[in-house]
């Protein structure tokens, strides 16, 4: 997979090392002469260029790109360098940083924006869910299909704990990822009992998001 990074600060060279390590194509944008550090990411790709210019764009040969992820430390940049990507070369995958919570309602579909990762929010929304049993925490919203990554932890005085999943009628547009139960990762199926402490990951709608929490807190009868 071939991944363009805007931004060659501190989050997209570590990103990008990330990649590089899972087999990726990487390729580093950035406008500012001191950001180009080949020695600390040598496998990867560089180029000095804005990446708000078509032209840069051309030379990046973005439309050969799998992905694009647009991680400066501003907001106008990153859903500037989204739009093009997604408008002009039809990547296949755009993701956006989200610098200021306030700008998140921005990064949406109508900017080229798949995925909006919020570093403010992600931050504590990984407290939240450090410390909330019952309550639905939102972990990260996809722009594309307008859908939220959720969690939430299962109360022991949940209606649903102690039951199988497939015997449950979940609301319309959720779908549970997987159950983090202690040590093990388990793949949801019909036969899978839940219980009290469970950690559950649902791709929800965030219409239903409201409708799934009081199923799940909902006491026992």
């Amino acid at each position: 997979m071939r991944v363009a990074i805007a931004g060659a600060g501190a989050v997209g060279r570590s990103i990008a090392g990330e990649l590089l390590e899972n087999g990726h194509e990487v390729l580093l944008v950035d406008k500012a002469p001191t950001a180009i550090s080949v020695e600390r990411v040598p496998q990867a790709e560089w180029l000095l260029a804005d990446a708000c210019e078509i032209t840069s764009l051309d030379e990046a040969a973005l439309q050969r790109c799998n992905v694009v992820i647009a991680a400066t430390g501003d907001d106008k940049v990153n859903l500037v360098v989204s739009l093009l990507a997604k408008t002009e070369y039809g990547v296949p995958r755009v993701v956006a940083r989200v610098n200021n919570p306030k700008n998140e309602w921005l990064f949406n579909e109508a900017w080229g924006v798949d995925v909006a990762v919020s570093t403010p929010r992600l931050m504590s929304a990984l407290v939240e869910e450090a410390v909330s049993v019952g309550d639905l925490v939102r972990l990260l919203r996809f722009s594309h299909g307008d859908a939220n990554l959720v969690e939430l932890t299962l109360p022991a005085e949940s209606a649903v704990a102690g039951r199988q999943f497939g015997e449950i009628t979940w609301p319309e547009d959720t779908s549970l990822v997987t159950i983090i139960r202690g040590n093990r990762v388990l793949t949801p199926h019909a036969e899978e009992t839940l219980e009290a402490g469970d950690e559950l990951l649902f791709v929800a709608a965030p219409a239903r998001e409201q409708q799934l929490e009081d199923l799940l807190q909902a006491p026992r009868p």
